[in-house]
């Protein structure tokens, strides 16, 4: 187990901020990536339609041979974590539970606010884990949560338009009703908004802290594997494998800029009818 590779997977380009928190927290792990880019956004499926892609997902990879999966998608999270859990005999960390647990950890007013997709928002699952948080940690605050979908964040991070007019101008659409409630903390409910992060911090101003998931999820992965004893005993730092289901070329130009590395190994695969493998 020790030597088997991390799985990671997200719509897109997004989950690669996850990746790569992971591989600073844990440079001896081999990890696989899985990009569904030919189905991208989540954000805007139905629940059965969101379950049946994670399963899809979760199957290529396990079939790759990982030891434990991340669900670097916080729509797949919010919709889709019980299913993986009950049908796939593999650990699962969602990165829905970490970022939840970093805002009760970090508010001052208890005055939350969450973005994300409008799937994400739906299901009411980061107000639900925010309040949990809270209550876990015994601090007996009051908190108060204002969520926000932001479809279009997704495919400006997807075009690359990271730090465009455009991606102000929308941002400033989105974010200005939560300006007007005067949080404190923002989650950022969907693994590709931390790739807007110099706009939505600009726009929101310097008195509200971001939350971005992958640092959190990065150490509460390395945790997982500590406490199954499967952390990787190599003396090599890691390697990575990338898959994509579509546009593998511009998700190459992207993921360099995000890792600010080279990819080491890049395939388009088609991922559907990877469901069959899954146990029920």
């Amino acid at each position: 187990m020790n030597s088997l590779p991390i799985g990671i997977f997200d719509s897109g380009v997004g989950g690669l901020t996850v990746l790569k928190a992971v591989r600073q927290r844990l440079p001896r792990e081999r990890v696989i990536y899985l990009g569904d880019t030919a189905r991208v956004p989540y954000g805007t499926k139905s629940r059965g339609t969101i379950e049946r892609y994670a399963i899809e997902d979760a199957a290529f990879l396990i079939e790759k041979g990982v030891k434990m999966i991340v669900v670097a998608c916080n729509t797949a999270s919010a919709m889709a974590r019980e299913t993986l859990r009950r049908d796939f005999n593999i650990p699962f960390l969602t990165v829905l539970g970490p970022g939840a647990r970093a805002a009760a950890r970090v508010t001052r007013t208890g005055r939350i606010g969450v973005i994300a997709t409008e799937a994400t928002i739906g299901s009411g699952a980061y107000e639900r884990a925010i309040r949990e948080a809270c209550q876990g940690a015994g601090s007996g605050k009051e908190v108060e949560i204002f969520s926000r979908a932001c479809p279009l964040f997704v495919p400006l991070v997807e075009e690359g338009e990271t730090d465009s007019q455009v991606a102000r101008l929308v941002a400033e659409q989105y974010l200005a009703p939560l300006r007007k409630r005067e949080i404190d903390t923002l989650v950022l409910g969907c693994t590709h908004y931390p790739l807007l992060k110099s706009v939505i911090g600009e726009t929101m101003g310097e008195s509200v802290r971001l939350i971005d998931s992958a640092e959190a999820v990065a150490e509460e992965t390395a945790q997982l594997l500590e406490q199954g004893g499967c952390l990787a005993t190599s003396e090599e730092p890691n390697e990575g494998r990338f898959y994509v289901t579509d546009a593998a070329e511009r998700f190459h130009r992207i993921a360099e800029r995000i890792l600010g590395a080279p990819l080491e190994h890049l395939e388009a695969v088609e991922v559907w009818g990877h469901d069959r493998l899954h146990t029920t």
